[in-house]
């Protein structure tokens, strides 16, 4: 299974977001004071002020193009227009060019998927999980060499350090690794031990998704549930906060679904499957999409 080049396919789409993302904020901030939205302290009050101020600028902007294969060669000023200059206004079409882009991108990612068997007969079947998600896994997950469930787990930094806390940033977790440097000579530096880009979109996106898909549609939110249950009755975690043991239990919901990938996925591609530790060792099982 070569995934290289849709990896490619994802990688690129998210680097259109990426710089969609970028330039949206600077036309949020330079449009705010025109509306006199003042800045917000709080992040979901200042992400509804950046939605309006685009949603305005998009109604606006459509309003000054209608009918028009391009943009004016020239800008016929208005006093109560938001858009005010020619310069503001090709700012704001490469914004949404690029806003275009993106959609068009992550719209052509299924065509793609659907030639994976992984796709159609496992990912594809998971409430929660779209194309693009499903395109992040199968671009940066390599079955074949992950021979363990947990290999897959330590890959995402899904593991657990040697400390006993969940896999991170900190200096503590950091480990030593070899490079070769620009005069060829082998060199050892501490760095992280997994694949920061996978790490987020597992725990930061596909956790959410899971959550917003409720437990009728989608069977990893009720292990969630149970999980935070649990770690809310335990004396063990009871000093620990409220979004601590959230994202515990993200974290908990999350490598449970990669068992259930990594039984699938071995097998269709006619790999060994190992039982996790849990399974082989102490005969627990869990009730996700493969029980």
């Amino acid at each position: 299974m070569n995934t290289s080049n849709l990896k490619s396919i994802v990688r690129g789409a998210y680097d259109i977001q990426a710089l969609r993302i970028q330039m949206g904020g600077r036309i949020v901030a330079n449009f705010k004071s025109k509306l006199g939205i003042k800045p917000s302290e709080k992040e979901e009050n200042a992400e509804k002020d950046a939605k309006k101020v685009l949603s305005y600028l998009k109604a606006e902007y459509r309003l000054i193009t209608d009918g028009m294969a391009s943009l004016p060669r020239k800008f016929a000023r208005n006093g109560d227009s938001l858009i005010s200059s020619m310069t503001e206004l090709v700012l704001i079409d490469q914004y949404f060019t690029l806003e275009r882009d993106e959609a068009k991108h992550f719209r052509q990612l299924e065509k793609v998927l659907i030639e994976y068997e992984i796709y159609t007969h496992f990912l594809k079947n998971v409430k929660g999980i779209g194309a693009v998600m499903a395109g992040v896994i199968m671009s940066e997950i390599d079955i074949h060499k992950s021979k363990y469930a947990s290999s897959i787990w330590k890959y995402a930094g899904l593991d657990v350090a040697e400390d006993g806390k969940g896999r991170s940033r900190k200096k503590e977790h950091l480990v030593e690794t070899e490079y070769v440097d620009t005069d060829g000579k082998t060199k050892k530096k501490m760095g992280i031990s997994f694949n920061p880009f996978l790490k987020t979109k597992l725990v930061g996106v596909l956790g959410s998704s899971f959550l917003r898909a409720g437990v009728k549609d989608n069977p990893y939110r009720a292990i969630y549930d149970n999980y935070k249950t649990r770690l809310e009755n335990s004396p063990a975690h009871a000093e620990k906060s409220k979004g601590h043991r959230h994202n515990m239990a993200i974290r908990y919901m999350v490598k449970l679904f990669i068992i259930d990938l990594y039984k699938v996925w071995r097998k269709i591609e006619g790999l060994e499957v190992h039982p996790p530790y849990h399974e082989s060792k102490l005969g627990l099982k869990h009730g996700g999409a493969s029980a």
